[in-house]
């Protein structure tokens, strides 16, 4: 019984989240060393966030849970920092010739921010659910893996979306998109105070990752037509036609940013991708105008 709810919590928790590495960004070496760097920068968040907390405790002389809100949104404020300096590196890594355009910089920095994120929220969680114990003996809520699980995906999605909004309102230097992106992180983390209220605590947050998910499919560029590509795999065969290139790597982000592309005066059939992912993670993001 231990082992099912250990995997089926971790399926919900960071099933979504695998998906989207598996189908985005693993057939990409640069993409991956960005998902890495990208993880770098909340450890480090994460590192300067437990200093603060000890040297905050130590100086106050007391640790109680008065002080728990105040070091959450310290450490809100410590990981929107470091995402801003990831922000500032791919920024000047992007000098108008990398193969990955700024928006899939974009969502892959909030992707990794949700993974690491996630790992560390569920890991702790995931072990207590192999036993031994059971939970609600005492009178609490039978519900505690459960809801941490759905929890957990929900945080692993905003900081994808949040990053998108982010890198967006960065590059256009748009003040209320940063402000919003801040509010939000920090009001998600207010609601988990409500725990082990979970009807007041899940049921804003999925609606606010319903609403960021929007937010972030507009500003990335995302329609309804492009959905429907995704969906009926139209974009994949569109791909797959060759079309001479001056450069050495295609530099198309709607035929297949990244693919190596074929020589003036090859001929089109002679044209075949370099991964076997590859198009399929182009035709995904395309979805999305990334």
């Amino acid at each position: 019984m231990g082992a099912a709810v250990l995997l089926g919590c971790a399926a919900i928790a960071l099933g979504p989240a695998a998906a989207l590495l598996l189908l985005t960004v693993a057939a990409e070496p640069l993409l991956l060393v960005l998902l890495v760097a990208g993880a770098f920068f909340w450890l480090l968040s994460l590192l300067a966030a437990s200093l603060l907390w000890s040297v905050w405790v130590r100086l106050s002389g007391r640790e109680d849970a008065a002080l728990l809100p105040l070091g959450a949104a310290g450490a809100v404020l410590l990981q929107e920092l470091c995402r801003k300096a990831d922000e500032g590196l791919a920024t000047l890594s992007e000098d108008g010739r990398s193969p990955i355009s700024l928006r899939r910089m974009a969502y892959v920095s909030g992707l990794s921010f949700g993974i690491i994120s996630g790992v560390f929220s569920i890991t702790n969680i995931l072990a207590d659910s192999v036993g031994p114990g059971t939970v609600g003996i005492h009178g609490d809520s039978q519900y505690y893996f459960i809801t941490s699980a759905f929890l957990t995906m929900a945080l692993v999605l905003l900081h994808t979306f949040w990053g998108i909004i982010f890198f967006d309102a960065c590059e256009r230097r748009r003040a209320g998109g940063l402000g919003l992106v801040v509010g939000s992180h920090l009001l998600t983390s207010g609601l988990t105070f409500l725990n082990p209220w979970y009807e007041a605590s899940l049921g804003p947050i999925f609606i606010l990752t319903l609403c960021t998910g929007l937010w972030a499919f507009s500003t990335a560029g995302g329609s309804f037509r492009n959905v429907l590509k995704c969906l009926s795999c139209k974009g994949v065969s569109r791909s797959l036609r060759a079309r001479p290139c001056s450069t050495r790597r295609c530099r198309c982000l709607r035929r297949g940013e990244g693919a190596m592309a074929p020589q003036l005066g090859t001929p089109a059939k002679a044209f075949t991708p370099t991964a076997p992912g590859e198009f399929v993670s182009v035709q995904f993001l395309g979805a999305f105008g990334v």
